[in-house]
């Protein structure tokens, strides 16, 4: 573990936390873990209480886990632990000099310190037909149950996108033997993150479970129950999930004037440009110290690190956040763990075998491992992790 600064003697009487997702609810626990008296005020602009994100692409949106699985913790949690927790709240506006946040309907909370952990937000479609209510986006439990119940009578879905989400989605809905067909502009799903072999191996997969790929397309509309694509042709589809990437919620961070750059930047203890404000999750840009430069990603470990980070800086500690980055995708019977971060590498190796599903990646850039992808090789994933924290430099 990590050796941890001092507590300094001004602890804060009123912290507000801006973000009911990862981060949000990580430093909201973290905080009364660390044995914080004071007043919390969690607000979140989603209608349910903190819940596990990862699980509405995955068990749940499969039919394979009850609802009960998904809430972090129970509502009665909240109040037991007297924390302020206000569903469907919307904020407008930091006051930085008053210390107040400013909500949609003209109320101020007044904070000591403010953590803005407001997450991302799914891409949405443009084109023709795109506003019709088959036409689903996955990020809340609302979005994940208007699909569970489209799901029930439909037989055919299509799903827009390659990413990670849009084929855990097709995972998913297969499993409730619904006939899936994705669409996506890649020539190899997910490429760009895992290489072309694992990309390959991903299809393949798939494609095994019922899967139709149309890819190097795009969709022109959706009419109906007919999805247009670019490249011509149509596809029947019951309901549609576009999952075409997601964007950050920085828009509060702008108006406060705190430093962003495709993200709200951060310092090595998350804090923004106004030290009583700190970032945590998929907003924050920070100076990763393995990488030696500013990165910004969204994953949920990520996020709950960062979150529990920024509790014990919000009290006054000094910790730097070193944690590696971490993910893992699932895809029927094989989980993908991912290691570090790459946005670029000019070298990568393969360990074992893709197809057999034994295998590490290493992605590299001038010699040097920024990553590792693995499968069923949960020893080496984890000891390249313990590696990477040890030849950080803070």
């Amino acid at each position: 573990m990590k050796p941890r600064a001092r507590i300094a003697a001004k602890v804060p009487d009123k912290i507000v936390i801006v973000g009911g997702g990862a981060a949000g609810f990580a430093a909201t626990d973290g905080l009364r873990r660390a044995g914080f008296q004071g007043s919390i005020a969690l607000l979140s602009n989603e209608d349910a209480a903190p819940i596990d994100r990862p699980n509405l692409s995955k068990d749940y949106l499969a039919g394979s886990a009850p609802e009960d699985w998904v809430p972090l913790r129970p509502d009665s949690f909240y109040s037991e632990h007297g924390i302020d927790l206000r569903l469907s709240t919307h904020v407008t506006g930091i006051d930085a000099r008053s210390r107040e946040v400013v909500l949609a309907n003209g109320d101020k909370v007044p904070y000591d310190r403010l953590l803005l952990a407001t997450g991302a937000e799914p891409v949405r479609l443009s084109i023709p037909g795109a506003d019709q209510p088959h036409v689903h986006t996955l990020r809340s439990l609302a979005d994940c149950r208007a699909i569970i119940e489209q799901a029930k009578t439909a037989r055919r879905a299509v799903v827009l996108g390659a990413s990670f989400i849009g084929l855990e989605v097709a995972a998913a809905l297969r499993a409730r033997g619904i006939d899936v067909h994705v669409v996506a502009p890649d020539k190899i799903p997910m490429e760009r993150v895992l290489g072309p072999a694992m990309g390959d191996f991903v299809r393949a997969l798939h494609e095994e479970h019922g899967v139709v790929f149309h890819l190097g397309n795009t969709a022109s509309s959706i009419d109906g129950n007919e999805v247009t694509l670019s490249g011509g042709g149509t596809l029947a589809a019951d309901f549609v999930v576009a999952g075409v990437g997601v964007r950050p919620r920085i828009e509060l961070a702008e108006k406060a004037g705190l430093t962003v750059d495709r993200g709200v930047v951060v310092n090595a203890w998350l804090e923004t440009s106004v030290p009583e404000i700190l970032a945590a999750g998929d907003i924050a840009r920070w100076p990763d110290p393995y990488l030696g430069e500013m990165i910004r990603v969204e994953h949920w470990v990520v996020a709950q690190r960062q979150g529990q980070t920024a509790a014990l800086n919000m009290l006054g500690n000094r910790e730097t956040f070193t944690d590696v980055p971490f993910f893992w995708s699932q895809h029927y019977d094989v989980q993908i763990n991912y290691v570090g971060h790459a946005e670029k590498w000019d070298e990568l190796t393969v360990d074992g075998d893709i197809a057999g599903k034994d295998c590490l990646l290493r992605f590299k850039r001038d010699g040097r491992v920024l990553a590792v992808a693995s499968i069923f090789r949960d020893v080496e994933s984890l000891r390249a992790e313990v590696a990477m924290e040890a030849r950080a430099v803070v």
